[in-house]
């Protein structure tokens, strides 16, 4: 297993990104408590008409890449005004405190959003219900068996495609998958699985099919390679994000001018 340093307790985590999510404008909504732990949402509002964009990460919990990275993000201050934020930041507490992919009752929670088996999925879904359509969705993972940063895209509806765009900013940073067969599916592209999408032909249901059956058209699941360093995998994770937002609603004010991302702790 690759280093875990100690901010990737939950309590740690939650007690960082909570105070740097406050200083962005966000509001911090609980949904539940696992393992002694918050379940929370961090949402920013934005007056007016503004595109809806939700971000979720921490579902599997030996997958620190993708909630470090939103914490870089807030400390950049790239969620600001352009779009209304919608961020799940670690959705697996329990798996964080035991370094494992489930949660405490060895159920994978990103294979649980038909049965909803899970009170942590339960009480994501509830909290989802509740919210408006997002016009992006984006879930971050990590694959130990990838050579390369790779991603999943569902777009029911064929709208542009954000895949390349987010691949060019992360080949910066991070290989690329090149691999024919990706996560033991044929690569539409190179680095990018278009999986079937219809909810109906799915046993089981990951946040992805989920969101798109009840919240989203388009979405994407992307995934850093396990084997590379922790702070190379954040910055494939942060790039991939801010390229995808700043895709859809402009570059941020100030573009070009901000500090080198760092990892925290």
């Amino acid at each position: 297993m690759p280093d875990s340093p100690s901010i990737l307790d939950p309590r740690d985590f939650a007690a960082q990104i909570l105070p740097a999510a406050r200083a962005a404008g966000f509001r911090d909504e609980r949904f539940g408590e696992i393992a002694g732990c918050p379940l929370f949402a961090l949402t920013k509002r934005t007056r007016g008409p503004r595109p809806r964009i939700y971000l979720s990460a921490g579902i599997h919990g030996d997958e620190p890449a993708p909630p470090l990275a939103l914490l870089e993000l807030l400390l950049a201050d790239v969620f600001d005004d352009r779009a209304t934020w919608f961020l799940c930041p670690l959705l697996n507490p329990a798996g964080f405190i035991r370094r494992t992919r489930e949660n405490a009752d060895g159920l994978d929670l990103n294979r649980d959003y038909r049965s909803l088996r899970s009170l942590e999925i339960q009480a994501h879904a509830r909290w989802l219900q509740s919210q408006p359509n997002f016009d992006l969705a984006i879930c971050g993972h990590e694959d130990w068996e990838a050579q390369g940063f790779y991603l999943y895209e569902l777009n029911a509806e064929q709208r542009p495609s954000l895949a390349r765009p987010i691949l060019d900013a992360v080949a910066k940073v991070c290989p690329l998958e090149t691999a024919a067969i990706i996560d033991g599916r044929p690569a539409a592209e190179p680095a990018i699985i278009r999986p079937v999408s219809d909810p109906l032909l799915r046993e089981t249901w990951p946040e992805s099919i989920y969101l798109r059956s009840h919240h989203t058209r388009l979405s994407y699941t992307i995934e850093s390679p396990s084997s590379l360093p922790l702070a190379q995998r954040i910055a494939a994770h942060a790039a991939a994000l801010a390229a995808a937002c700043s895709h859809l609603t402009g570059p941020p004010a100030g573009a070009g001018k901000a500090a080198p991302l760092r990892l925290p702790g």
